[in-house]
Parts: structure tokens; sequence; C-alpha cells
């Protein structure tokens, strides 16, 4: 999953609780040992994709509208 260095600082980043949940239930049986590992796991292979953008631009305007109506974006 990736080693941890000493210098490594954390920060939080909040999430609705169904999505947290559905994010535990997802790891269970498998090496991930937190949703925290899990979800740096998923980001850290999004951003590995060099010059591709994860998603297009309509996906993009569905996750602002998303953010928008749970209030994380104005």
């Amino acid at each position: 999953m990736g080693e941890k260095s000493e210098k490594t600082k954390f920060t939080t980043v909040s999430i609705p609780i169904p999505l947290f949940e559905k994010l535990k239930e997802q790891i269970e049986g498998t090496g991930f040992n937190s949703v925290s590992s899990y979800v740096g796991y998923i980001l850290r292979e999004i951003v590995a994709e060099k010059g591709k953008a994860p998603f297009t631009e309509e996906d993009e305007e569905k996750i602002r509208k998303k953010l928008k109506a749970l209030g994380y974006l104005e």
C-alpha cells in the first residue's frame, strides 16, 4: 500500500457519513486497515494518471452539482 515516512504529515478531509460507511464495507477483507488509507490510495491512483483528466467535463459538472446540493460549494 505504500510506505509511510516519518516526515509525512496528514490533514483531515470530511466526507458524508454514508459514504464513509460504504467505503468501510468495501475495505473489509482487503489489505487496507482504514478508510483513510483506502481513500489516500484511490486519490494517489487518480493523481498518478499524468496528463489524463480522471473525469470528463460532464462528470465534473455532475460532481459540482452534487457537492453544491450537499452544501460543500456555493
